[in-house]
């Protein structure tokens, strides 16, 4: 049975962060980030933390949950901060756990800005790149650890760091990492943690798997939440058109052309998908990149650091950039593919209108994709209306159905609502080109013999009968007969 976790009270008006008791070193990073309204995720949870207390952490993606969990703990390790170059002098006091390589080196990114003005070490781990620089990072002894669970239990095996000494845990995105099968290395790692410790679990959608794992793994927790659990932002305008497969790519680029939309990331549900519709809008002229799991993590790391800079206009990614990653200012996200589980519908779209910005995202449904709509409906508890997209006729036709083309051209809708039958019409008949026909008078005439031919087979002499002793093949041609040997059956010579 489920323990029933104490709430954190609801906070009339967002606060401050020079209100928070954060040394001046933290402040001073705060201030220099551009930090001075907390979300409300931070302002419920950094004091909860600051008191010691074990936290569960749900709100929408977007929401800074990255510093609702790392200002305090940077807060509590000041006291162990020195120094020394002595690695002894720097074991590793908190660690983070993300589920891909992309939030891991995000996370990472903020803790060692948050941290800068002060001797803790921060240092990241993930898979997919040389193990050799992360081994010489740990030997030198860092307070803060940000890792994949895979690459972590690889570090442990090979003793290049020491886990008896952790005194902080944060599970960042868990429900993602119960997705994608982590649970036994999770089980692994927080076996070699110290028994006394505080641990904080942190997602952006809370299931009952999750909280069973935090009635494992968690003391007494209290559960902040600033929205309903799987609730999507509501500063986000959130369109559904019903279209055809073929279409997909054309109702990009309209809709990018009409919004004037400069950046889009868009989500596809395969990594062979995403390479082939990279390909496919690089040759339309658009700079685009592509994101998956195939590519090698400094391959990743580059598609990303080039679109957050603005030097690509669209980032085509799996499911591997939904869950964590805080691009600035982006402005739509398109999922070109209804996603296989809906919650992360809830993760795509979160990519737009972060810190309070304003965005857009836009589903292409087919008719194959009725009841993974009607999973989203259900867990957002939400009706989705369908809409036709009235599609611009800017395909270029061809020579020869221009010929019998009318001379204007209508908006074509791009298909029926999913879902609903398409209308029962006779299809036009193909026109036929003046001054050609289908057929050939000559083939149409019945057969008629010709009267002045007479059949040759009546006239011409009969074949003459070969004799018995004459050549039966051919009567122009005389072979001599070869001579066998009287063992095979030939006559003797006389």
């Amino acid at each position: 049975m489920t323990p029933q976790l104490d709430t954190a009270p609801d906070l009339a008006a967002p606060a401050r962060f020079d209100t928070l008791p954060l040394d001046a070193k933290l402040q001073r990073a705060i201030g220099d980030a551009g930090y001075e309204t907390m979300t409300p995720i931070q302002a419920k949870a950094i004091p909860i933390v600051l008191e010691g207390r074990d936290v569960m952490g749900a709100a929408q993606t977007g929401t800074g949950k990255t510093a609702a969990f790392s200002l305090p703990l940077l807060q509590k390790m000041l006291k162990h901060e020195n120094a020394s170059a002595s690695p002894a002098r720097h074991p590793v006091r908190a660690l983070v756990l993300a589920p891909t390589r992309e939030l891991a080196d995000q996370v990472a990114v903020n803790i060692k800005t948050y941290a800068q003005h002060s001797n803790l070490r921060v240092a990241c781990v993930f898979g997919g790149i040389d193990i050799a620089p992360q081994t010489a990072e740990l030997k030198r002894g860092v307070e803060v650890l940000i890792a994949t669970p895979g690459r972590l239990l690889d570090h442990i095996q090979l003793k290049n760091c020491q886990l008896n000494q952790v005194e902080y845990v944060v599970l960042d995105e868990a429900d993602r990492m119960l997705d994608i099968g982590f649970l036994p290395d999770l089980q692994r790692i927080l076996s070699y943690l110290p028994k006394t410790r505080q641990t904080l679990l942190f997602s952006a959608t809370f299931s009952p798997e999750i909280k069973k794992l935090a009635q494992s793994y968690l003391q007494d927790p209290v559960l902040v939440e600033v929205a309903r659990p799987n609730a999507t932002a509501t500063n986000v305008e959130q369109r559904f058109y019903s279209v055809a497969d073929e279409d997909k790519r054309r109702v990009i680029t309209q809709i990018l052309r009409q919004r004037e939309i400069r950046q889009a990331l868009i989500f596809v549900n395969s990594k062979l998908g995403a390479a082939r519709l990279a390909r496919t809008f690089e040759r339309d002229g658009l700079r685009t990149a592509a994101l998956h799991g195939d590519k090698s993590q400094d391959e990743r790391l580059k598609s990303l650091a080039a679109f957050k800079a603005g030097e690509v206009d669209l980032l085509v990614a799996t499911d591997v950039a939904a869950r964590g990653l805080d691009i600035a200012d982006l402005p739509a996200v398109f999922n070109y593919d209804v996603p296989f589980n809906a919650e992360d519908y809830v993760h795509r779209i979160g990519r737009t209108g972060r810190a309070g910005a304003s965005g857009i995202a836009i589903t292409l449904a087919t008719r194959d994709d009725t009841r993974l709509v009607s999973d989203i409906e259900k867990l957002i508890k939400k009706t989705i209306p369908l809409e036709t997209f009235e599609l611009e006729n800017d395909r270029p036709r061809r020579r020869r159905d221009a010929e019998d083309a009318p001379a204007y051209s209508e908006p074509r809708s791009v298909a029926a609502p999913v879902g609903l039958a398409a209308p029962a019409t006779t299809p036009a008949p193909r026109p036929v080109r003046s001054g050609r026909s289908s057929h050939d008078p000559f083939f149409d005439r019945p057969y008629e013999p010709d009267p002045k031919a007479a059949p040759v087979w009546e006239d011409s002499p009969a074949a003459p009968t070969p004799s018995a002793g004459a050549n039966p093949v051919s009567g122009l041609v005389s072979k001599p007969k070869r001579r066998i040997a009287s063992l095979l059956g030939g006559k003797t010579p006389s």
